[in-house]
């Protein structure tokens, strides 16, 4: 099976992070059989790249290759659906169906049109995939719909030792660290809160510093996973979030605000901490898992999540909707 893989995101050498999700999708993919190929929507203005990816799609699927296109994010999904020859799947990924968050912690008015709009692009494709059961609940009337989290490499996503980790990104030793993997000007991921938090805790352990990474390649943010004693996650709103995922699969404690499938994930596992979104509770939450510097045992609630056990579902949905799309066309011709 031949499968365009849509998106406007995709890393570069200058943004190894951007869209990495995606990559690991196309490779999990590769490795199972499917013939994954990324259609990349370029362009600095955005408006523009969507409307002049349309007629670059359409010149690609003349050649008849291709059995389904896969989209990911509502927008890339108009572009996807802009054509009828094969069938589209289209993967919501959380603020496309939801809207997006600001700074006040409310739903901006733009991105509530986007959400409108996202819903409006999910009744003409053939099949879609959410992160959680509330995405999917806001599509219930849609006959094909799916909730896959992205998946989690444990290859790539494993524990190494703290030391060593500390040793080959030059932190000190001795420091406790406290991970905050999101770019902090992404208002969603809520910053300000992770910052106040680590402020409190410093009355408790003065030492004690935030790690802000971003944009970096897949292999240097897992190790700063083993390197950190914690990873603080405030977020107003997610739908399945990456890099709980990823700190679950190398043993990080987590502290964070009951958003997606957060809850789901982390569920029971020891050192992870799901709670309200209060600075003074993050801090405590965070200074009980500084006392014990424990690891947790997160990897094994999320090896449901293992790469080629979602590629597999991919799989099977691919097949499953290029089937009826057959069917469908077969019907059409004994007419």
């Amino acid at each position: 099976m031949k499968v365009l893989v849509a998106t406007a995101m995709y890393p570069t050498p200058d943004r190894p992070a951007f869209g990495s999700f995606v990559r690991t999708q196309v490779e999990s993919l590769r490795r199972i059989g499917v013939d994954a190929n990324p259609f990349v929507l370029h362009g600095r203005n955005r408006k523009l790249m969507y409307a002049r990816a349309i007629p670059l799609l359409r010149q690609r699927l003349r050649r008849g290759d291709v059995d389904l296109v896969h989209a990911h994010y509502s927008y890339v999904g108009a572009v996807a659906r802009a054509q009828t020859s094969v069938p589209v799947v289209l993967t919501f990924h959380g603020d496309d169906l939801l809207g997006t968050i600001g700074a006040n912690g409310k739903r901006t008015l733009f991105s509530q049109l986007v959400a409108l709009g996202g819903r409006v692009v999910a009744r003409s494709v053939d099949a879609i995939i959410v992160q959680n059961r509330a995405m999917a609940d806001l599509l219930d009337r849609h006959p094909s719909v799916h909730v896959i989290p992205h998946e989690v490499d444990l290859d790539l996503f494993r524990p190494t030792d703290r030391a060593e980790a500390r040793t080959i990104l030059r932190l000190d030793p001795h420091r406790p660290y406290v991970l905050f993997a999101s770019p902090p000007d992404t208002a969603v991921k809520r910053f300000p809160l992770a910052e106040a938090s680590v402020k409190i805790l410093r009355r408790r352990h003065p030492t004690v510093e935030l790690l802000v990474v971003f944009n970096e390649p897949q292999e240097r943010l897992a190790l700063y996973m083993s390197a950190c004693d914690a990873l603080v996650f405030p977020s107003f709103q997610e739908g399945s979030p990456n890099i709980v995922k990823q700190a679950m699969a190398c043993n990080l404690p987590i502290v964070a605000t009951d958003v997606g499938d957060v809850a789901q994930v982390v569920a029971d596992t020891d050192g992870c901490f799901v709670v309200d979104p209060d600075a003074r509770i993050f801090a405590d939450r965070l200074g009980e898992i500084l006392r014990s510097r424990m690891r947790t045992l997160g990897r094994a609630r999320v090896r449901h999540l293992d790469s080629p056990l979602v590629a597999a579902r991919l799989r099977a949905l691919y097949e499953e909707v290029v089937g009826r799309a057959s069917a469908r066309g077969s019907n059409g011709r004994s007419m």
